[in-house]
């Protein structure tokens, strides 16, 4: 099979791109390693539906009600609205749900109701998902504003300053409470602040009846128990056939977890999973990042199942077994930072099987826990996703971008020679180091920054990357060949912070999405302080970044790291508000429009999504596996559709 196959499809929609991962190194894996991460995957996939639901409360109904009409093909009218309808149905597919994945924007389709009630009309009323006693009139006057009018529920989540996040966020979290209710209840929860607090509201949705609040909890017998108990069942078959007993003691503790919705089940699970070293598979399995609840409380359900790449894995672990160095040489406050940096362990991996919020879209680098006293007493452990990051250079190389967008030839010939070089490092340095690194005053809520809190976190794992990436630590540790290849990281870094990824965003929005504030907050910030070292340009009516001086660069990441570390450690909200609504959050709407113009004549998708392997467990005459196959030609809408079946849990 050509290498271009496990990269590049035919599969394009709307602003997405298809991609495909190869599982390096897989056929090498023992029969024994092979079956975990089948078992594994099955959990990981098993939790789709959940991610759904907690994306809005009407996406699921949306989806099986789309996906009806497409398998009965009922939809017809012109061809534009035709295509309109598939593409619609992708989009929900890729964002699980109505909402964007990136701009937590409503996706409106560019097909009528009428159109929508015609193809329904003509589909087996059986097949849709209606409500109990409900005519197909009665559910189209339910489904249908929802779908076709941008007022109602028009963001998944809200970040807006001065507005009730809750209330104006359609995320499935909370119901019928206001964000001062919600934010009063955690509080009083947190009042007696002792160490080792669970992290309170993280899986379970938070309610109103009869003028009373309470917590409805995820669990096998709780709400999602039918695909909780799913997933159950794929971790037990797993357990069978674990490296170790420690991954065994993990899944055990996982399983305990889930079975009880016990949050400090779910502390000594993410402690026992930090110690899980000695085995060359390990996974994400359960309700984990925080990025899709305005108030940074909830956590969407995600999974993913990995193996270790050894070759990679000899770069990170050369970061990690030296960070007890960048933490004593970090340009921050002697206060926050760590005496003693504990158990910072880091690899490279291949994906296996990507699930749920990490799924189509993924990250390409995690670092967990996310529990600041648990990095501070057990430390962290982080990836490096190698399959998935290079799938994505080999998708940009040759397409024109840097061509289009960086300023002079010479700059664009040292991109070319250490640029996919330093995007790993800086990757690698911020999972691995940048989130475990500083510490937390004794007296400061984790959750003090609220809405702001995941925009100054990335923010300072970032601004970690970028200081040490220009150190020349990194050479002596032979990471990096010379003491300049790190001004393509910097030239990439405010290019895209100051200018190209506003190609993410629609025309007179705003930045919602935290990273892109992060990476809007930084690159604006440092042009503000720069005094010319860093500037944008008009060159033949087109505007370019220009850096002259990239050690004052340097410097002033450092004094901005120093910043953001200060309002992390102390809980300063004031000032995390002040930076982010400054720097991170408006567009200059003129430059916005000269982007997104000379961005849609290179015909690029500003994103891209995975498609799955299909994993196939070969079985002899006696029911036992003999063997687990890899197959990469499944299309994506084929994929959808047989997990819509397959996994179907709610």
């Amino acid at each position: 099979m050509e290498e271009d196959r496990f990269v590049y499809t035919d599969e394009r929609f709307a602003d997405i791109q298809m991609l495909r991962y190869r599982l390096n190194g897989f056929d090498e894996l023992t029969l024994r390693q092979k079956i975990y991460i089948y078992y594994l995957s099955e959990a990981t996939l098993y939790g789709r539906d959940i991610v759904f639901d907690q994306f809005g409360k009407y996406n699921l109904r949306i989806r099986k009600m789309l996906e009806a009409v497409f398998r009965a093909q009922t939809f017809s009218g012109s061809r534009d609205e035709s295509k309109a309808f598939e593409t619609y149905l992708k989009q929900i597919w890729f964002s699980s749900g109505i909402y964007h994945h990136y701009g937590y924007e409503k996706i409106l389709p560019a097909f009528t109701p009428e159109f929508l009630e015609k193809a329904l009309s003509a589909t087996d009323v059986n097949s849709l998902p209606l409500a109990e006693d409900q005519t197909l009139q009665e559910f189209c006057e339910e489904i249908f504003p929802v779908i076709f009018d941008y007022s109602l529920f028009p963001k998944r989540v809200n970040q807006a300053d001065g507005e009730d996040l809750v209330l104006t966020s359609a995320c499935n979290y909370y119901e019928n409470v206001t964000q001062k209710e919600v934010e009063q209840y955690y509080s009083e929860k947190k009042k007696d602040g002792a160490e080792g607090m669970p992290s309170w509201g993280l899986n379970s949705k938070l309610i109103k009846q009869d003028n009373v609040l309470r917590e409805v909890v995820w669990k096998a017998d709780g709400l999602y128990g039918a695909a909780i108990r799913k997933i159950i069942s794929c971790l037990e078959k797993a357990s069978d056939f674990a490296e170790n007993d420690q991954q065994k003691k993990l899944i055990r503790l996982l399983i305990d977890y889930y079975e009880t919705g016990d949050l400090r089940l779910f502390d000594k699970f993410s402690i026992e999973w930090v110690h899980e070293n000695r085995g060359e598979i390990d996974f994400i399995n359960g309700f984990i990042e925080v990025y899709g609840d305005p108030l940074g409380l909830k956590a969407s359900w995600e999974g993913i199942v990995e193996y270790r790449d050894a070759i990679a894995s000899k770069r990170t672990q050369a970061i990690s077994q030296n960070a007890q160095w960048f933490e004593d040489h970090s340009p921050v406050d002697a206060r926050f930072k760590k005496k003693t940096v504990r158990g910072v362990t880091a690899s490279a991996v291949c994906a296996a099987m990507l699930g749920g919020d990490e799924y189509p879209s993924t990250a390409i680098g995690i670092n967990l826990p996310n529990a600041e006293w648990i990095r501070a007493q057990h430390g962290s452990k982080s990836v490096t996703i190698t399959n998935i990051t290079d799938a994505y250079a080999k998708a940009a190389h040759g397409n024109g971008f840097y061509e289009e967008f960086v300023i002079d030839q010479q700059t664009r010939d040292m991109i070319n020679l250490y640029g996919d070089q330093c995007d790993q490092l800086h990757t690698d340095l911020h999972e691995c180091l940048g989130h475990g690194s500083g510490q937390l005053l004794p007296d400061t809520d984790p959750d003090a920054l609220k809405a702001y809190g995941n925009t100054i976190e990335e923010a300072r794992a970032d601004l970690f990357g970028l200081y040490y990436i220009a150190d020349l630590k990194l050479v002596e540790l032979g990471l990096l060949p010379n003491g300049d290849a790190h001004h393509a990281q910097y030239y990439t870094y405010m290019m895209n912070g100051l200018m190209t990824q506003l190609t993410r965003i629609q025309p007179g929005k705003q930045i919602e999405e935290a990273h892109m504030r992060n990476r809007a907050l930084i690159a604006r910030w440092i042009m503000h302080h720069a005094d010319g070292a860093v500037s944008m340009e008009k060159v033949n009516d087109k505007t370019y970044v220009r850096i002259s001086d990239y050690r004052h660069l340097r410097s002033l990441v450092a004094k901005l790291l120093a910043e953001v570390q200060r309002i992390k450690s102390e809980g300063d909200y004031d000032a995390a508000r002040e930076l982010v609504e400054t720097y991170g959050v408006k567009v200059d709407h003129t430059l916005h429009q000269e982007v997104l113009a000379r961005y849609e004549k290179l015909h690029l998708a500003p994103y891209k999504g995975f498609i799955n392997p299909v994993l196939t467990p070969i079985y002899n005459n006696v029911g036992e596996i003999t063997d687990v196959k890899v197959d990469y030609s499944e299309s994506y809408t084929a994929q959808m559709l047989r997990y819509s079946k397959q996994y179907a849990t709610l």
